[in-house]
């Protein structure tokens, strides 16, 4: 696909191909995707060779979501005068490093530290290739952009993380992490190849950023989705369990059955960002109430394994949509500070991550049975929903009270 003059940037270069940008961008999408979540289907291969309990292998994880949330404003800041394709490289140059730092880890401490390090690019990357992408394609086709981007992410669900996995358990767990700084270095041949250098907007300075912290309208909509994506953590978290307790399938199914939750994330994703580009504030409310009802029809499903798999699907379908529909509402509301809100929009799907991992083991712990993942999603898809108007009456009455002013 060539590309076309938009208004959202008189400046951009013409001669390149929007496939080949998004297609680049989405290898370091499905990169950290890979990383992110091989973490889990390694950790007791982690555990045994680093002489841990798996609950401890378990603050690995954790440390690498911390370092998502912490690392995402702070390079977002800092990183505003950078050019974009600049800090693109930047980042997933660091990406690749880190992770090959991380398989050469011999001990809890170092191992720890790494992954702390690792997820500091994690937020920031996809915020800036979501507003490469979303600038390159133009306002008419930015939320399909943004979702074409991110379908590297879905995709690593049901491709990469597999392999990466069967890896780690053939050749060590270092070979999933050594699998992905390599995928790592791909992205960077293909950035640098394929994606344009775009002018930076005149606007964009460190204090432009720092001044987004003050918009109600930012943080209201970061947190509808670290309140209303966390009901997929909730049971993606535990539904190995799920599957083998509840539904009393074999173990050997649950790979199958999340892989065909992943390629319900995909097709959701793309579903979601056609809706978005047309209908915004429809789809994102759309997408919370579709989510809501589908975790209340998932509960009467599990019992069978051909009815839970169907669930499983439906859940990835509805929910994943919520990224790149709230990516193009940001971009819409954060004024000057569009790299912040877009790296903190990734930050906001972490705390995500932990919120309903957390409250799904802790309707476990407290015997509450092994559907009450499932009603804990419904909860949050409805507070997520419940913010989300808060946030579009609240942009409204900003809006009407600036028309006044002026």
């Amino acid at each position: 696909m060539s590309s076309q003059s938009t208004p959202m940037s008189l400046q951009t270069p013409k001669n390149y191909s929007l496939f080949l940008v998004i297609f680049s961008l989405a290898i370091g999408s499905f990169c950290i995707g890979t990383t992110e979540f091989v973490a889990m289907g390694l950790i007791q291969e982690i555990a045994a060779d680093l002489n841990v309990s798996v609950p401890h292998a378990g603050y690995f994880i954790s440390a690498y979501a911390l370092g998502v949330m912490v690392g995402a404003p702070i390079i977002a800041i800092l990183g505003a005068k950078i050019p974009r394709k600049t800090l693109l490289l930047a980042l997933m140059l660091f990406y690749g490093l880190a992770n090959a730092a991380t398989a050469l880890a011999t001990t809890s401490e170092t191992m720890l530290i790494s992954r702390f390090i690792a997820g500091f690019p994690h937020g920031a990357y996809f915020g800036v290739a979501a507003l490469v992408a979303a600038e390159l394609a133009g306002k008419q086709r930015r939320a399909i952009a943004i979702a074409q981007v991110m379908m590297g992410l879905t995709v690593a669900n049901v491709i990469g993380v597999p392999i990466a996995t069967w890896l780690g358990q053939q050749f060590g767990w270092k070979a999933g992490f050594e699998f992905s700084a390599v995928i790592a270095f791909i992205t960077l041949i293909g950035v640098s190849f394929f994606v344009p250098n775009i002018p930076l907007q005149k606007a964009a300075s460190i204090r432009a950023e720092l001044a987004g912290l003050k918009n109600i309208n930012m943080w209201l909509t970061l947190a509808v989705g670290a309140i209303g994506f966390g009901g997929m953590f909730s049971v993606y978290s535990y539904i190995s369990p799920i599957l083998t307790e509840y539904t009393h399938a074999n173990i050997e199914i649950v790979p199958v059955a999340l892989a065909i939750w992943g390629v319900g994330m995909v097709i959701g994703g793309l579903v979601a960002g056609w809706l978005a580009d047309r209908y915004l504030f429809k789809t994102m409310i759309g997408i919370l109430i579709s989510s809501a009802l589908t975790f209340v029809f998932a509960s009467f499903m599990m019992s069978n394994l051909y009815t839970a798999i169907a669930a499983l699907f439906l859940i990835g379908f509805t929910v994943i949509g919520l990224g790149s529909a709230l990516q193009t509402h940001l971009m819409d509301i954060a004024g000057d500070a569009q790299t912040l809100a877009a790296s903190l929009n990734h930050s906001a799907f972490n705390l995500a991550n932990a919120l309903g991992a957390f409250l799904g083991g802790w309707v476990l712990s407290h015997n509450m049975g092994w559907l009450a993942p499932i009603w804990v999603g419904f909860v949050l898809s409805l507070g997520g929903l419940v913010i989300l108007l808060i946030a579009l009456a609240y942009a409204k009455y900003s809006r009407d009270k600036e028309s006044v002013l002026s």
